[in-house]
């Protein structure tokens, strides 16, 4: 994002190789460090579960899908029985994931959004994981505003699919836009959290916003 550093950056580079992180996906085969972020945050909240359906945007390389797919299905094949469902999508390409359903598509056109639907099959969602990015230009208030755009758009499909109990996760930056956007969620969830794991880096403004109970299914009862 905005903040971070130049991934040709010799400091970056050394931070990347010596991070406890990185080495762990490596080891555990997870395709990127970003994993441990939603792991500690389902670790605490019990949020994936089996069965589930998992919608997965801006999904590549896939580390969330990975181990979406790892719980919605038990950590085991379960053939026939609700083994749930994971749906990802990225404009980028990834690397098949097992199990998972993977469209290499934009997210925020017709197209992409209509590919989601098409795969859920008329089911509703338990977990909407979003890490959208915007491609960068590098100007701190322009790269806000697209991220906070699309996540408006994750949280409009959210509010729109998920389940009564339905949970919405997306990664925003503090800073111009953060304080409106936590007061749109709050309009449309029941519960609103700021979660930082330990995994984003102490500098870094990436924070995850946690939504839980969409509030039009209150408004329906």
């Amino acid at each position: 994002m905005a903040n971070a550093r130049p991934k040709n950056s010799k400091d970056w580079v050394t931070r990347h190789l010596n991070d406890p992180y990185v080495k762990k996906a490596q080891e555990e085969g997870y395709r990127s460090r970003a994993v441990y972020k939603l792991q500690e945050i389902d670790n605490k909240q019990s949020l994936i579960k089996p069965g589930h359906v998992v919608v997965d945007l801006g999904s590549a390389p896939g580390g969330w899908s990975q181990l979406a797919i790892k719980k919605v299905s038990g950590g085991q094949n379960q053939g026939g029985k609700n083994p749930g469902k994971v749906v990802a999508i990225d404009l980028l390409p990834m690397e098949a994931v097992p199990g998972v359903i993977f469209i290499q598509a934009d997210f925020s056109e017709d197209a992409g959004l209509n590919a989601v639907i098409a795969e859920l099959e008329g089911k509703l969602v338990d977990l909407v994981i979003s890490d959208m990015s915007p491609n960068m230009t590098g100007i701190p208030l322009t790269d806000q505003a697209r991220l906070f755009a699309l996540g408006e758009l994750a949280m409009d499909f959210a509010v729109k699919f998920l389940q009564p109990n339905g949970v919405f996760i997306v990664k925003v930056f503090q800073g111009e836009g953060f304080e409106p956007f936590v007061k749109l969620l709050r309009s449309q969830f029941s519960h609103v959290a700021t979660k930082k794991p330990s995994a984003s880096r102490d500098e870094s403004r990436e924070v995850y916003l946690l939504a839980k109970v969409p509030k039009r299914h209150i408004a329906a009862d």
